[in-house]
């Protein structure tokens, strides 16, 4: 059991320290490269998950709803645990609803199932990603309450996505394949940007930090429990619920409060400390799950 977890763990973790060492040694700058990754290779990589399998969305409803349901719950909470330790909520609300599902997630859940689950996967990052960029800027932002989030490349890649489905539309043999070569320098790129905005963890934050990195998955996994327990799905599906629900806050948090000039320091040391706390959590969790 450990080796396998070790299995999974161990390519997720090499490739954010070669970013960390990299960074360290070169220090890259990132912006165009991850900005590159979220509007073009990302998307892609939606688009080609759609147009390698037929995916009926009706089958994935029940995750669908689960997915939603661990992304919100947990920033009802999260407000109120902001109140009482008297913490700016604009600050720690979202980082504690918006999970790294991309950097992250998608590799641990492929890792751990298989590309045969890939569509599954792809749809809880939909699922997060979507309400990153309407729920999350709104909480930040009462002026950029708006439908802007449709130009999102990774919104137009899932609605392109969705219609090559629902009109059963089949993609010649080499436009598949294009889409699959350019998607899959999606993953490693996400570990590997993981990795250099880890150097930039600053020390000084460490007790805000310290506090994101246990309440994020704490309170992920307080919803799974009685969602996994009363929402019936698939045995793999329900495992994957599990791990999504005990992911790091987004990298996206930080870009996000940076924009808006909302405490992006702060933002940043809850983001990194949890993200670097993922060495011990995910392999609790996977040993759970497995």
């Amino acid at each position: 059991m450990m080796f396998r977890i070790f299995e999974i763990v161990a390519p997720i973790f090499i490739a954010v320290l070669v970013g960390y060492l990299y960074s360290r040694a070169r220090k890259p700058a990132m912006e165009t490269v991850n900005a590159i990754n979220l509007d073009v290779f990302v998307p892609l990589l939606i688009i080609s998950v759609f147009a390698e399998q037929k995916i009926n969305l009706p089958d994935y409803g029940s995750l669908i709803l689960v997915a939603f349901l661990i992304t919100m719950v947990p920033g009802v909470a999260a407000f109120g645990l902001s109140k009482l330790l008297h913490i700016d909520a604009k600050t720690f609300v979202p980082p504690m609803m918006f999970k790294n599902s991309g950097n992250v997630g998608i590799p641990l859940l492929l890792f751990t199932f298989g590309e045969e689950f890939l569509p599954a996967i792809i749809i809880i990052f939909i699922v997060e990603n979507t309400l990153h960029f309407t729920t999350g800027i709104w909480i930040i932002s009462a002026k950029d309450r708006s439908f802007a989030f449709l130009k999102q490349p990774m919104i137009i890649a899932t609605a392109i996505g969705l219609g090559l489905s629902l009109f059963n539309v089949q993609l010649p043999f080499w436009v598949v394949e294009s889409l699959r070569l350019l998607g899959n320098v999606a993953v490693p790129l996400l570990l590997f940007s993981l990795g250099v905005r880890l150097v930039s963890l600053d020390i000084r934050g460490w007790k805000l930090g310290m506090l994101g990195a246990v309440a994020a998955p704490v309170l992920g996994l307080l919803v799974a429990a009685p969602l996994a327990t009363f929402i019936p799905l698939p045995e793999t599906q329900q495992k994957m619920i599990w791990l999504f629900a005990a992911l790091p806050p987004a990298v996206l948090n930080f870009l996000i409060a940076e924009k808006y000039n909302q405490e992006p320091d702060k933002v940043a040391a809850i983001v990194l400390f949890a993200n670097a706390a993922t060495v011990v959590t995910l392999p609790l969790v996977l040993y759970f799950v497995l």
